[in-house]
């Protein structure tokens, strides 16, 4: 089984190379008012419309520290916070904004995690 999210985009060409350019998303289908990116296994998706879905939070998850911290160096003009240990999800992270003012995490697993 397999699953996409998809969000409202009042800038879909800028939302696209947003994920694309600075967090290392491919693109995997074009459709004539909508993309579908891909990150490893997660799926997301764009689509063209008079108003965006900013709620929520996209995840980029990274296998260690060292992610997060290219990541940030990658986003650090969007970034809200330096990345930092949150001990209460063992996790490793920071937060960003996409171009429309969506929440970007980037994390790392500090336990033993399998996805």
């Amino acid at each position: 089984m397999n699953g996409i999210v998809f969000y409202a985009t009042e800038r879909l060409d800028a939302v696209v190379d947003f994920y694309v350019e600075r967090l290392g998303a491919s693109v995997r289908i074009e459709q004539p008012d909508c993309t579908i990116l891909g990150y490893g296994d997660f799926r997301f998706g764009f689509c063209a419309r008079e108003r965006a879905d900013t709620c929520g939070i996209l995840t980029f998850v990274y296998p260690d520290r060292e992610g997060v911290d290219r990541a940030h160096g990658r986003l650090a003009d969007v970034a809200r916070e330096e990345p930092h240990e949150n001990p209460k999800y063992d996790i490793y992270q920071f937060f960003a904004d996409d171009p429309e003012g969506r929440a970007v995490e980037c994390q790392a697993f500090l336990g033993d995690v399998e996805l």
